[in-house]
């Protein structure tokens, strides 16, 4: 029996680094026979106040989950691996991640992280979020 079944990846769709955390995953995922799914989470952007003029940002945050929806699909098929389920959400990373992580009955959330120091690191990052309240474990890959 392998460790993990089915491994949950966050993505930032950022060329580069995302390209690197998803093919460790894949080479994980390959190692342990297991599924992968992808996650790219968007912070909301729904209102904002121009001064004393409020502005509704509804259609700029339906472009860019639009947007995002596009970018993950074509990532997806680059990967070279059967991804079972992949979705672009709207709201806070971390709890994102862990929250797709238990409705996928994922055992490993994979995330890219810059490793940060000083400030940064007391005040924490993606990586670290999602580790706090994780039901699973957490691997953060270095970009």
């Amino acid at each position: 029996m392998s460790i993990y079944t089915h491994l949950l990846v966050g993505l930032d769709l950022s060329p580069e680094e995302s390209l690197q955390v998803a093919r460790k995953a894949v080479e994980l995922a390959r190692l342990h026979g297991a599924k992968l799914s992808l996650i790219h989470v968007i912070e909301p952007v729904t209102f904002a106040y121009a001064g004393d003029i409020p502005m509704d940002l509804t259609e700029t945050q339906l472009a860019l989950e639009e947007q995002a929806d596009k970018r993950l699909a074509s990532f997806t098929q680059q990967l070279g691996y059967d991804v079972s389920h992949s979705k672009v959400v709207i709201g806070q990373t971390a709890a994102e991640l862990r929250e797709t992580a238990a409705d996928l009955g994922a055992d490993l959330i994979i995330v890219g992280s810059h490793g940060r120091h000083g400030l940064a690191l007391l005040l924490g990052s993606t990586a670290s979020d999602v580790l706090h309240g994780a039901k699973c474990d957490v691997l953060a890959i270095r970009v």
